[in-house]
């Protein structure tokens, strides 16, 4: 008996030590796998076609995927009849950040997948302190009140405010002063006074404006997708950065700027 209680001990120290083996096994595993998603890509580079509205959060994240990894970002911003039309004439390109998932229609034969961002919010804006006391949307139509919108044709926001105001049967009736290519230039017009209303993208109104609270939009808002395009020829890059895409720190940027996240 007491032989068989010594080998019992010696088997149980084995196979102690083996897991533990095992153990530092997983482990290296672990941390080989972890090297590899962040392993250099020095030299690479990436094409991405971009909203203008998003230039500042996008800018930051590409800045900050090129400290991390090397790999460079070359972006165009512009609003999604331009980028539709660079990546239809073109075939070049990576990837494409839509202001809206519906822009990806007019591509969708070069777009190999895509996945969800954030939420992209449109709202009534107008100057601080609401001085023509608008309260949504049907005000617009009232004595007096300039707008700016988005040109209807060419940018998703321009799409929307031409789809809400037509679903309330007031878009002929509102004093549209100007049409802008892109949602910067439609705030710009609201904070230099050359307007007293916009519908914009929640995350470009100006500094010296406000937002009507109102649920007039709320039927509008959109999702901004990254979609990849078939076109890519760097499988490596565009692989690391949309697993990027989808980690904390880009989230952080993404609602520092005034966006919801997804997920």
């Amino acid at each position: 008996m007491k032989r068989r209680g010594k080998w019992f001990v010696v088997l149980l120290v084995m196979g102690t030590l083996l897991s533990l083996l095992s153990g530092c096994g997983s482990n290296s595993s672990q941390a080989e796998e972890k090297a590899d998603t962040t392993k250099s890509l020095d030299g690479q580079t990436l094409f991405v076609y971009c909203g203008a509205g998003m230039t500042k959060p996008f800018g930051e994240i590409a800045d900050q995927f090129k400290a991390e990894t090397g790999c460079d970002i070359q972006v165009v911003y512009a609003n999604a009849a331009q980028s539709q039309n660079q990546i239809q004439t073109t075939g070049e390109g990576d990837l494409f950040i839509a202001g809206s998932a519906d822009e990806l229609k007019p591509v969708q034969d070069k777009v190999s997948e895509s996945i969800d961002l954030v939420k992209h919010i449109p709202v009534l804006a107008v100057k601080s302190g609401n001085p023509l006391g608008i309260t949504g949307l049907n005000d617009l139509t009232g004595a007096g009140v300039e707008v700016v919108l988005g040109d209807g044709e060419a940018t998703p926001i321009g799409k929307i405010a031409n789809k809400a105001l037509t679903d309330l049967g007031i878009l002929n009736n509102v004093n549209v002063v100007a049409r802008a290519a892109t949602a910067p230039e439609i705030a710009n017009a609201l904070s230099v006074d050359e307007c007293n209303a916009i519908i914009v993208w929640k995350e470009n109104v100006p500094a010296n404006a406000e937002i009507v609270n109102t649920p007039d939009l709320n039927a509008y808002v959109k999702t901004v997708p990254a979609a990849k395009l078939s076109s890519s020829a760097n499988t490596e890059a565009l692989a690391a950065f949309m697993t990027y895409l989808d980690s904390d720190p880009v989230k952080t940027i993404w609602e520092k700027n005034g966006y919801e996240v997804l997920n």
